[in-house]
């Protein structure tokens, strides 16, 4: 048996009349990297993976989501406290990520994006090459008459 609480219906009925994030909602996420590159994890619970919109303008990265819910004619509600929303996140890649080869999955409610790091922002070695025309040096010891070479 439910019980009646005035205080919970008082309060969900202002934050419908004053809320004022009727715009697009941001996602929880997660940013971190992971050898060469960096893996973004978004909380998108009851979202159609259909209506989720990733692009890429230049270094600009955007993602975008829509959650509706289902109202079927005739239907009685007897609660409603989910409710539909837009989702919007914007992140500003900066220099050295791969934007061709950045990919997405969906699964369990939880949007996760990979993005690489260029292979020209990738730390490597620098080999360092000798001139094979340069004299070899020699080390010398000091005698009286003057520095001699060391026979080698």
């Amino acid at each position: 048996m439910a019980t009646y609480d005035p205080f919970r219906d008082l309060d969900r009925l202002a934050s419908s009349f004053f809320d004022v994030r009727r715009g697009p909602r941001r996602m929880p996420m997660d940013l971190y990297r992971d050898g060469d590159h960096y893996v973004l994890t978004a909380d998108l619970p009851g979202i159609d993976p259909g209506s989720v919109d990733i692009d890429v303008d230049g270094q600009l990265l955007t993602i975008r989501a829509e959650r509706t819910l289902p109202s079927g004619e005739g239907v009685k509600w007897i609660t409603r406290e989910r409710e539909g929303a837009s989702f919007l996140r914007q992140l500003n890649l900066g220099q050295g990520i791969d934007t061709e080869r950045i990919s997405a999955q969906y699964a369990n409610g939880v949007l996760s994006v990979t993005i690489p790091v260029s292979e020209k922002a990738k730390p490597r070695k620098i080999a360092v090459s000798t001139d094979d025309s340069s004299p070899v040096l020699q080390a010398h010891e000091s005698h009286a008459d003057g520095p001699q070479p060391v026979e080698q």
